[in-house]
């Protein structure tokens, strides 16, 4: 069997029992406590003492909702949600919520592609060009305004690769109407602002374009292949890349600082780059596979976490991220394919976040010490405590917070 398949019958039997032990005690939404939890440097936390003080930051820093999951490779020891699914209802925030995942859905994209790669249906290195009939430029979309038109008098988008649109070296920007350095553009024209390979620069555009290529190779769409190879082997019935009704009645409302409630906005059609919806459960199963898959030595997660490009901008987004630093040096701060990768005294680390307008999420893992930590919230308060929420949790002191633009809530506006 192969390392990089999801998991087989004994993984099944574990997850029904699971299932119905959760369904004995009367909670589907909350690991009951188990005492004290290890972090990566051996220290530990008591669960009573992660409440208490998690509490207290979502209080100071008015985070609408928050949920932390800490996940190891076959257990979940603590699990917890902390405010509102929609606040001005009073909706209690669950861990069965659905949450817009924003970027969490390029971390499962980049699995995805790594799988496709191993059974050899793509080359990470081969241009994308070459698995397209007609040139990229000419390629026809529903919506017209997510075509590839404006790359037509630059030849560089010939040498655009999968291993490049996944490590965010494509050369392309973040969204056609956003500039570099984030600036709003609204001629929403396409460019390539590097040369293609060369130089690290968040980009959805990419991961887009290397979306095509899978669904024009394997003649399949985005939701449909996630849903084969990993959703459903792993019982994520909770997520998906486009909306389903089943989700209407367990959404978690996004909300802006000020702490009032975003529309829902239903997505209907798969993006690679974000359109993920999911809720913390669901994720934390897909982040405990990965886990298993690292320790089993599965060539697909290798593959995944071998770093691509070395970071060395002084932040990921805005005019900061032209400019060089060796802040991160000590961490070896890089790219793999659609993951951040670290390292730390403990091994290596490997991260994800997602960003979207009342959404704010992080992930990170390390493989060498078999633990993780998600933390999925539904506020735009919420990073203002990633930092300590990361420290407190497993002990990781290593997420380069700044480069993230994690400012902690008491130095905001100072």
């Amino acid at each position: 069997m192969r390392c990089s398949r999801v998991p087989a019958q004994a993984f099944f039997v574990k997850l029904l029992c699971l299932t119905g032990l959760l369904l004995l005690l009367g909670c589907t939404a909350e690991i009951p406590p188990t005492g004290m939890i290890q972090r990566i440097d051996a220290t530990t936390v008591s669960v009573d003492s992660l409440d208490a003080r998690i509490r207290q930051l979502v209080e100071a820093a008015d985070v609408a909702g928050l949920t932390v999951t800490i996940v190891q490779p076959d257990t979940v020891p603590y699990r917890r949600a902390f405010g509102y699914a929609h606040r001005s209802r009073g909706d209690t925030l669950r861990t069965d919520h659905v949450f817009y995942g924003a970027s969490l859905s390029k971390a499962v994209f980049g699995y995805l592609v790594a799988d496709l790669v191993e059974e050899g249906t793509i080359d990470l290195d081969r241009p994308l060009q070459e698995y397209f009939d007609v040139p990229i430029p000419e390629l026809a979309f529903n919506r017209e305004w997510r075509g590839f038109r404006d790359l037509a008098d630059d030849p560089r988008y010939r040498e655009i690769t999968a291993r490049m649109c996944l490590a965010h070296t494509s050369g392309l920007p973040n969204w056609r109407w956003i500039s570099r350095v984030g600036e709003f553009a609204p001629e929403g024209k396409l460019r390539l602002y590097t040369d293609p390979g060369t130089v690290y620069s968040y980009s959805g555009e990419g991961m887009m374009l290397l979306q095509h290529a899978i669904e024009h190779v394997t003649g399949r769409g985005l939701e449909e292949l996630a849903r084969e190879r990993i959703f459903d082997p792993l019982r994520m019935d909770m997520t998906s890349y486009v909306w389903q009704d089943r989700f209407g009645d367990a959404f978690s409302y996004g909300h802006l600082a000020d702490g009032s409630v975003i529309p829902k906005d239903t997505e209907d059609e798969a993006g690679a780059a974000g359109s993920l919806e999911t809720t913390p459960e669901d994720y934390a199963v897909f982040l405990q596979h990965v886990l298993r898959s690292t320790a089993a030595g599965s060539p697909l997660t290798e593959r995944l976490f071998t770093p691509v490009i070395r970071i060395r901008s002084r932040m990921q987004f805005g005019p900061e991220s032209l400019v060089n630093t060796t802040e991160n040096d000590d961490i070896q701060l890089s790219y793999g394919l659609g993951w951040g990768i670290l390292q730390t005294p403990y091994g290596k680390g490997v991260f994800k976040e997602g960003h979207g307008e009342g959404f704010q999420h992080y992930s990170i893992l390390f493989p060498d010490r078999g633990i993780g930590v998600l933390l999925m919230a539904n506020s735009d308060n919420a990073e203002s405590i990633f930092r300590d929420l990361l420290a407190l949790t497993v002990g990781d002191t290593y997420t380069p917070w700044r480069w993230e633009n994690y400012l902690p809530y008491v130095t905001k506006g100072s």
